[in-house]
């Protein structure tokens, strides 16, 4: 198994991708910490970890608060003793056209999609250089490479993910630690399930060369790959799971 042995943190779990790489990581032999700030949805993904024979915890944090990271990483050493994989995967939304996004719009989707990032990877390294070993995979977004209308913060802050995940690379290297990201196009997640349908098919059909929209379960397979040795000498990427958004 491709992640025999290992532990693997994955921010944001509770549903959609980051549920999808627990799972995934958990088939290929990982114990795993999973993360949300809404404990029942986590507790379901930890359940189901069960079936797959590997340890599962749920920690409850909000990965834009230094304080809440700060004990995350904790109880990950003080039940592993170890963290061989942080999959940072937490996000959130607050969309409206620039001309109209407020302050607040924006501090918020900054402080958890890019600073949250920050934190992890600040408690990740301090573990991953010890061990002279680390895999750290950030979720970005094919936004951040083209832009997206109304997500002016959003786009922002996964193109943040992306210059952070450059240099974290060049800088972690030395220590047997590699940073790579994934970038997904439109997943089939709760999120989608709040557009209307003729906006979807809209979408799909313009939008989409694959013409559908992808699967957790697809990005998954991408966030294992870099996860997992089998990437050993790639460092700094990012990696596209958009069905071809980006060269429409």
């Amino acid at each position: 198994m491709l992640l025999n042995g290992k532990v693997a943190l994955v921010t944001g779990s509770g549903a959609g991708i980051g549920k999808a790489t627990v799972l995934r990581f958990a088939q290929e032999g990982a114990d795993v910490v999973v993360n949300d700030i809404k404990v029942d949805k986590a507790n379901e993904v930890a359940e189901a970890v069960q079936n797959y024979n590997r340890k599962a915890i749920v920690v409850k944090a909000d990965v834009s608060r230094r304080e809440d990271v700060e004990n995350l990483f904790k109880t990950v050493m003080e039940e592993f003793g170890r963290l061989d994989i942080l999959v940072n995967n937490a996000g959130i939304i607050r969309d409206a056209l620039f001309t109209k996004m407020t302050e607040e719009e924006w501090d918020r989707v900054l402080n958890v999609n890019l600073k949250g990032v920050f934190y992890c990877c600040k408690e990740a390294v301090k573990i991953m250089e010890k061990q002279r070993y680390g895999r750290i995979v950030n979720v970005s977004s094919f936004s951040a490479e083209i832009g997206n209308i109304g997500q002016a913060n959003y786009t922002s802050a996964k193109a943040g993910v992306v210059a952070l995940t450059r240099t974290l690379a060049k800088e972690l290297a030395k220590y047997g630690i590699t940073v790579n990201a994934v970038a997904p196009g439109f997943i089939e997640t709760d999120l989608i399930k709040t557009v209307p349908t003729k906006v979807i098919e809209k979408l799909i059909d313009v939008y989409i060369p694959m013409r559908r929209l992808g699967k957790p379960e697809e990005v998954a397979n991408a966030i294992l790959f870099l996860a997992s040795d089998e990437a050993s000498y790639i460092t700094g990427q990012v990696l596209f799971v958009d069905g071809g958004r980006v060269i429409v």
